[in-house]
């Protein structure tokens, strides 16, 4: 049955997809009004630690605050939701324990409660949701196999640029195509100087917080979420941090290719970006050597081979996130998971950093972040981007340089460090 008439039916028979949301922020609310709308599936709990903003939410959409309920107790939070009436609390993990709760989406884009959030989820037997890449990219092979043994799903959120990319290299390679190239577009060039105080007037004229729009001007999240399509899918970094070149729609096909064929790529099979104007965007460069598909393919305007261009002008982020837990619900299938670390997204200063210093985290003044292939950042013991946060320099880190286990002491009192060393161990004991 398609998903829609199963959301159908769940809507006339009173029995909606119940889900929860961690985080409601831009992103997070946004997904809020959305799932108002839907049929069949609809957000009751909301957890943030400001509790006045889902409230306001939840308010603007017309629920009368006798309807909303605050609290962080699990046996009242569970009472809430059987009586229909919609949940506010500032316990993010209590989301992840409710019976009465058929999924979470997780929304704050911080490893250390993406990781509590769907480890907690997941030994609950809770379907998880990631609108938090950088925490897929940190411990998503732990996440997913554990959801495996479970029985239940996680998956990176649908309508993010990993899982539009995924959804063009399954349609690629269901044809039969080679994938060349995967990659997405990126509005602005990289500065990896950019401060959230530098770019704090344009966030708040956004509705952003400013570390978030910092991370994507210092490149973080593009790094952060081309590495999610590598490790769905296997394709590697032509170079650390990509290329990255300039190139415009009509000639992606010329540039994202081998450089025996003219192109800058060192190798097929590669993960990438344009700073076009392609964004919001995302493309798949496509080959094949067969003669009569390439002459198919010129018959329906496609270009004039080998290689072809697969593009959809959009992803829509939030908004089309629910689908992923209807998805995750109605069929038991995720939208995208990391199958195995091809890729690392590595922590690097983006200024002279001092011995003793404890740094912040993604999108701070402190660090951009890189990646690179698994294989490279293992071999430089570059510290992974998600265990970063709130570590401390033990030696002196020029501007531009790696941070590693030589120069670098994570947080090991953190949730996520311990998570990621448990998903290490899980590798070292595979070869």
């Amino acid at each position: 049955m398609e998903l829609l008439k199963h959301l159908q039916k769940r809507e006339a028979d009173g029995k909606p997809i119940r889900a929860g949301l961690v985080g409601c922020g831009q992103m997070g609310s946004g997904l809020v009004h959305v799932t108002r709308r839907m049929q069949g599936l609809e957000t009751f709990a909301i957890s943030d630690i400001d509790i006045e903003r889902p409230k306001a939410v939840l308010k603007s959409l017309g629920i009368p605050e006798e309807c909303i309920r605050v609290t962080n107790k699990r046996s009242e939070a569970e009472d809430v939701l059987k009586a229909g009436k919609y949940l506010v609390t500032e316990d993010a993990l209590l989301l992840a324990q409710l019976d009465n709760l058929d999924g979470v989406i997780e929304a704050t884009g911080i490893t250390e409660i993406g990781a509590k959030v769907a480890w907690t989820g997941i030994t609950n037997g809770k379907n998880i949701v990631m609108l938090n890449v950088e925490t897929d990219v940190t411990v998503g092979v732990m996440l997913d196999r554990l959801a495996r043994k479970t029985g239940c799903v996680y998956t990176v959120a649908a309508g993010d640029e990993p899982a539009v990319c995924k959804m063009l290299y399954d349609f690629s390679r269901t044809m039969g195509f080679e994938v060349v190239c995967l990659g997405k577009g990126k509005n602005n060039p990289i500065n990896y100087d950019i401060t959230p105080d530098m770019c704090r007037a344009e966030a708040e004229s956004k509705g952003m917080n400013p570390k978030m729009l910092a991370s994507f001007i210092d490149g973080t999240k593009t790094m952060v979420e081309m590495a999610a399509v590598s490790n769905a899918t296997g394709l590697l970094p032509d170079v650390p941090g990509m290329n990255g070149p300039k190139v415009e729609l009509d000639d992606l096909t010329k540039v994202f290719i081998p450089k025996s064929d003219g192109g800058i790529l060192s190798k097929k099979g590669c993960v990438d970006y344009s700073t076009g104007k392609i964004a919001p965007g995302v493309f798949a460069i496509v080959a094949t050597d067969e003669p009569r598909i390439i002459s198919d393919m010129r018959f329906v305007s496609m270009g004039d081979g080998p290689y072809f261009l697969f593009f959809r002008p959009y992803h829509l982020c939030n908004i089309e996130t629910p689908i992923a837990l209807a998805e995750a619900v109605i069929y038991g299938e995720p939208t995208v998971t990391a199958k195995a670390m091809h890729s690392e997204v590595v922590s690097m200063a983006k200024r002279d950093l001092k011995a003793g210093e404890q740094i912040g985290g993604i999108g701070s003044a402190d660090i951009f972040n890189r990646i690179y292939t698994y294989e490279e950042a293992r071999a430089k013991k570059g510290i992974p981007m998600g265990i970063a946060p709130n570590g401390k320099v033990i030696r002196d880190i020029k501007k531009g340089e790696m941070l590693t286990e030589d120069n670098f002491a994570p947080d090991n009192s953190t949730f996520v460090y311990k998570l990621r060393k448990m998903q290490d161990s899980m590798f070292e004991n595979e070869r």
